[in-house]
Parts: C-alpha cells; structure tokens; sequence
C-alpha cells in the first residue's frame, strides 16, 4: 500500500492483477470509527475507473490515480448508480482525459448521464462485455439491489474480480486493503444501522446470478476488498437479507 496524500490518508494497493483500489478514510461527525470511499482502477490498453469519487474528492482520486498511471490516458469512467459518491466528479474525469467516456448501463444513461455528462456515455445491455486489453469487463443490471433502479455491477473475468459497489459496505476508516476476513458481519451489522437496501422482490435471482460468477476478489465501494470464495459469500448475504 502507498499513502499518495499524507493528509488525508488516501492510499493506493494492488488488489488483483492490475486493479488497483484507491482509498480515502474519513471521520464523520459522532462516529468514532470513521468511514471510507474506495475506486477502482483497472490498468491496461483501455483503462478503467469504476467509481469517479465526490467532485470535493476529485483532486486526491487524480492524485492517487497519477501514482499508477497518467490519468489522462483513462479511457472508461464506470459506475454502479447515480450518486455523488460513485459518479459525482464524472466530469472533472472527462475534462481531464479527452478519450474518456462514462461506462454505466442503459438505464443510467437514459434517465441520467445522457443529460449530466459531458460527453456521452457508452450504454451497456445486461451481459455487454468490453475488452480493455487483457482485461475484460462485463455489466450486469441489478435494479433496486442493493437500491437504484440504474444499479449494475462489473464483473472483471480475467482477475474473477467483481466491483460489487454498495454490497458488503463496511464502516471504519483504516481497514486493510484487501482481507480473507469477515466481511458479512460487519457489512451486515452496518446494513442494519440504517438498512439502505431496496429489498427487491428480485434479490434472490441477481444474487444467484452474481454468485454463478465465482468472483474470487469482492471490490467493496466502502471498506475493505475481499479475497476468497465470492459465490458462498453472496449467497449468505442472501439469505441475511432475508432475517
């Protein structure tokens, strides 16, 4: 792991063969443990990041991405849904990398980034792969899980790495880059704090179809990523969801 701002703690680690997760702590008025805002950057031919951070954000993600790559080369400006956190500096990003374009599904550029974006976005079908070199990249809709009717995530197939977004949301603002540990517990024990998921009557499909992805890496959106079994870890944040 390398620290890129000393003030703010943001830091950059390897994750999986060349994703690399990009980390902010923050302390949050009345929370003693603090909380985290992570993106993902993918390095190859065409390079990826899933996740652009807040717009007040911009210049430390620009600064970590710059210790891995010249961010003006991105290509692909991802996300999962429409907020400030996963797309809020989006076009900060395309005003800095010329050949970039925002990644989302086609229900996120219809209803949202055709309009807020700057530049139009490549609208991805349930299933649509992109090739980035010697990653690949394929979008998967998830509607309403864990909420926004635009949610999607991006299954990385050379690495088995899925940028899962608001799944397994951990609180704490100085966990580990990457962990073997629990993730569910206390994913789940902050679910609970103040339950952000939609509870669609769909769930339990989208998480079997995650699942039969067999991610071996989980790239979390806020705390730790996580290596290990993915299908066993998604079905048993299933049947949670269900108590």
């Amino acid at each position: 792991m390398i620290t890129t701002n000393s003030q703010s703690g943001t830091n950059v680690a390897e994750i999986a063969d060349g994703v690399y997760r990009i980390n902010t702590p923050v302390m949050l008025p009345g929370d003693a443990g603090g909380f985290s805002f992570n993106q993902y950057l993918i390095v190859d031919d065409a390079p990826l990041l899933f996740h652009t951070g807040p717009r007040k954000m911009f210049a430390l993600v620009r600064e970590a991405v710059a210790s891995v790559m010249d961010p003006a080369t991105l290509r692909y400006l991802a996300f999962s849904h429409v907020e400030a956190d996963e797309c809020g500096s989006l076009n900060e990003w395309l005003a800095i990398a010329p050949d970039a374009a925002p990644l989302c599904g086609t229900v996120a550029a219809m209803v949202s980034i055709t309009d807020l974006a700057d530049r139009a976005p490549v609208a991805l079908a349930d299933e649509q792969a992109v090739r980035l070199g010697r990653h690949t990249v394929r979008w998967f809709d998830t509607p309403h899980l864990p909420h926004a009717w635009e949610c999607g995530f991006l299954m990385e197939e050379r690495t088995s790495t899925l940028l899962c977004g608001d799944l397994f949301t951990q609180g704490g603002a100085t966990l580990p880059p990457l962990t073997t540990s629990d993730i569910l517990g206390p994913s789940e024990s902050f679910r609970l704090s103040m339950d952000y998921f939609s509870h669609t009557r769909n769930a339990d499909a989208m998480f079997e179809r995650l699942a039969a992805l067999e991610p071996t890496t989980l790239a979390c959106m806020h705390g730790s990523a996580w290596s290990g079994d993915g299908a066993a870890l998604l079905r048993a944040l299933a049947q949670s969801v269900h108590q």
